[in-house]
């Protein structure tokens, strides 16, 4: 996917005050959610805009497109 995280979400998410384990009991987000920010997927609108809202900062301080290189298949 073109689309990636800048930055360690959960890391900046542990240093602003909020472990993994906070996340899930202010049922901030779910366990999905979370192993999907460790597997570097790229979460829906409304989790980057809590994670915006945590982080205080906007969605280009943690996402990026990445321009995916074509593997030449000519043969």
């Amino acid at each position: 996917m073109p689309i990636k995280y800048k930055i360690d979400i959960l890391a900046e998410l542990k240093e602003a005050g909020y472990s993994t384990y906070k996340l899930r009991q202010m049922k901030l987000f779910g366990e999905r959610n979370i192993q999907k920010i460790r597997e570097g997927e790229v979460l829906n609108a409304d989790n980057l805009a809590k994670i915006c809202e945590l982080l205080k900062c906007q969605p280009g301080d943690i996402l990026e497109y990445v321009e995916e290189q074509q593997e030449n298949t000519a043969e």
